[in-house]
């Protein structure tokens, strides 16, 4: 039995050594490029991602017009979750993406927050009734949800007359950060940034209808530095699965 168990015990030992090299060998990570207004969801289900695959995701986060910039530039972008659907569109046309991975991963939600309870009434009445001395909106060129929030202004007739009063952040983030530490007293946000369990936490919002502005559909997109990585596949299968759409619609977006 003593000879048996040292003849055997090196052949055992080498395989476990090979099955750990393939299992190191086969995790990767991936670099992403991700849209503000989705932080807090790819955050979420990045752990979930990690555990149930062994890829690690590494994410960068801003305004999805400044990421086409960066991409353009030789950025080590992988892969792009936009917060619209336009861009993909452009990488895919001008050659910078593998072709056939762009899909919609979420359709996202606008929203008019302030950090006061019962300052935004459920109808956005609060924007026409211009008490308020300034407004937060993402830079409108560079952020779809900037886009959106001046389309509805300009639904409403307001365009002109809360001109004066916007306060204008490079992203969606930095529109919400501007209401959250009260440089302005309510601000257009993505519901995501202020969605808990369902429910809006920490201050009043109208929920913008969506036919108020452009459908926000938010793509994903496998960019070409991404082709060999066996990660960048991973990831946008796992956000095709029900367990990551459940994290996504919890943070009060549509699928």
């Amino acid at each position: 039995m003593t000879v048996r168990a040292s003849r055997f015990a090196p052949v055992c030992l080498a395989s476990l050594i090979a099955a750990c090299a393939l299992g190191t060998a086969q995790a990767d990570e991936v670099q992403v490029a991700v849209a503000a207004n989705f932080t807090a969801p790819i955050q979420a289900i990045a752990a979930d991602f990690e555990k149930d695959t062994g890829h690690k995701l590494v994410a960068a986060y801003g305004a999805t017009g400044q990421f086409y910039t960066q991409i353009k530039n030789g950025a080590p972008f992988e892969v792009l979750l936009a917060a619209d659907d336009a861009t993909p569109q452009k990488l895919e046309a001008e050659g910078d993406t593998v072709k056939g991975s762009r899909f919609t991963y979420a359709i996202g939600t606008l929203a008019l927050w302030s950090t006061k309870d019962g300052y935004v009434d459920a109808k956005g009445k609060v924007l026409s009734d211009n008490q308020y001395l300034h407004l937060a909106i993402a830079n409108p060129k560079t952020a779809p949800y900037g886009l959106a929030a001046t389309q509805v202004l300009a639904k409403l007739g307001l365009t002109d007359k809360v001109k004066a009063k916007i306060v204008e952040g490079q992203n969606i983030t930095q529109a919400y950060q501007f209401v959250s530490i009260g440089n302005a007293e309510l601000g257009f946000v993505a519901l995501s940034q202020i969605l808990k369990d369902g429910k809006v936490i920490g201050g009043s919002a109208w929920i913008v209808p969506a036919d108020m502005h452009d459908l926000i559909k938010q793509d994903a997109v496998v960019l070409n530095k991404g082709k060999d990585n066996p990660a960048a596949q991973a990831l946008v299968d796992y956000l095709k699965s029900p367990k990551a759409a459940a994290v996504i619609k919890s943070y009060g977006y549509q699928l």
